[in-house]
């Protein structure tokens, strides 16, 4: 199964439907008030992934936020709810876009990517961030690439993550936290060099 396979999931309704069933009761709360230790109110935020939006609503509380996703269906669905939400089609290993904002945000999203696309995607993000610009992203923590409901997982380490983002950017923090076991994920948050 490859990349595009995987987003393909997201991209079918009833697959989508199903998915936005199966995260209910999950959302970036702490993660969106860890960023916040870092980035002012009222910074613009890219949101990669924003699937039905929850993120999105909670970062929306503090940042000027443009939403995307694969998925023209969760950008269609988000849009009939918030008619002036700022969304875009897009994809997070090429980043198609001239646009730039203070941060890029995704959570539990960039785990699709292999590691080439990860590295890949990581390069983009440098060029849509401002000078000083932060990324944060989440991932399940562990080793080894798991499929479930014909998604594809690529699992990782702190280590890992902190070696690909130190050439580019200042790691101000990589946590791990729980969200359905303990120590199952982690989110990195730093600055662009």
């Amino acid at each position: 199964m490859d990349m595009r396979t995987t987003m393909g999931f997201y991209e079918d309704e009833k697959t989508a439907r199903q998915y936005i069933e199966m995260a209910k009761g999950y959302d970036g709360a702490e993660l969106i008030d860890a960023l916040h230790a870092h980035l002012p109110d009222g910074a613009s935020v890219l949101e990669l992934g924003m699937g039905p939006g929850v993120d999105l609503d909670l970062l929306n509380d503090r940042y000027k936020v443009t939403g995307s996703d694969t998925s023209q269906f969760f950008l269609d669905e988000y849009v009939a709810r918030n008619p002036s939400a700022e969304t875009m089609l897009l994809d997070a290993r090429e980043l198609d876009t001239d646009q730039t904002w203070d941060c890029v945000y995704s959570n539990k999203v960039l785990h699709h990517l292999d590691d080439t696309e990860l590295a890949s995607s990581i390069q983009r993000q440098l060029t849509i961030l401002n000078e000083h610009g932060f990324i944060l992203h989440s991932f399940w923590r562990g080793s080894g690439v798991d499929e479930h409901h014909g998604l594809r997982f690529h699992n990782r380490i702190e280590e890992y993550i902190r070696a690909l983002l130190e050439p580019y950017f200042i790691v101000k923090s990589i946590v791990t936290y729980k969200e359905m076991d303990i120590d199952d994920s982690f989110y990195a948050i730093a600055e662009k060099k």
